[in-house]
């Protein structure tokens, strides 16, 4: 296995009003973050604050191309980003104890953080399709060029890992450093995660390696 240290390269907030970030997503020119009692959206080149949603956002944040998909409790909310308006409801698989979310290929993949699993559901049902397990509380989920990685949180010490989508065996881990945890993770498509900071309140930014 393949490790190193986080770069992380950018901060952005902590953000008037938000004590937690605890979802983060990119719809190709926002990062929206779930900032507790709103949905919030910043730019990435200015870190300007763009627009909020009044929409709960307790936990995993994810965006399909054209709705965002927001957990809060123990239910998942499709929302259009345009209007906030939302525009379906599901059961969230760990019934209020889901952490992060990610879009790939057709299905939510939405993260368990103390059951050490992330499960691949029916985003019109919520039905579980399948379910790939870690080895420590999962706390964000994302994907990129078919690689899925996931970041942990767990006895203070947080990571962001590459694994095998068959059968969870970690490929590559990126150690935060001390004292940072991600709560919350989002490729943007290239060389960039985006994770939410937890408590700090803040985003980073952090170089996905090549």
């Amino acid at each position: 296995m393949k490790t190193s240290q986080a770069e992380i390269i950018r901060e952005y907030g902590p953000f008037e009003g938000s004590r937690n970030i605890g979802g983060v997503t990119y719809d190709g020119n926002r990062v929206w973050f779930a900032a507790g009692e709103n949905l919030r959206a910043l730019d990435p080149e200015s870190g300007a604050e763009l627009t909020t949603i009044d929409v709960a956002a307790h936990a995993g944040t994810a965006f399909d191309g054209r709705y965002i998909f927001q957990i809060a409790e123990d239910k998942i909310r499709k929302i259009d980003p345009e209007t906030g308006t939302v525009v379906a409801t599901i059961p969230a698989p760990g019934k209020g104890a889901d952490s992060g979310m990610a879009w790939c290929e057709g299905s939510l993949w939405v993260g368990q953080y103390r059951d050490n699993c992330i499960h691949e559901i029916d985003p019109e049902t919520g039905k579980i399709l399948r379910t790939i397990e870690s080895k420590r509380h999962v706390t964000g989920v994302t994907w990129v060029d078919g690689e899925l990685w996931h970041a942990t949180w767990q006895d203070d010490k947080s990571d962001i890992r590459r694994v095998d989508p068959r059968t969870g065996d970690v490929l590559e881990r990126l150690d935060m450093p001390e004292g940072t945890g991600v709560s919350g993770l989002e490729s943007d498509g290239a060389d960039i995660f985006y994770a939410g900071g937890g408590g700090s309140g803040k985003v980073r930014a952090i170089r996905r390696p090549r």
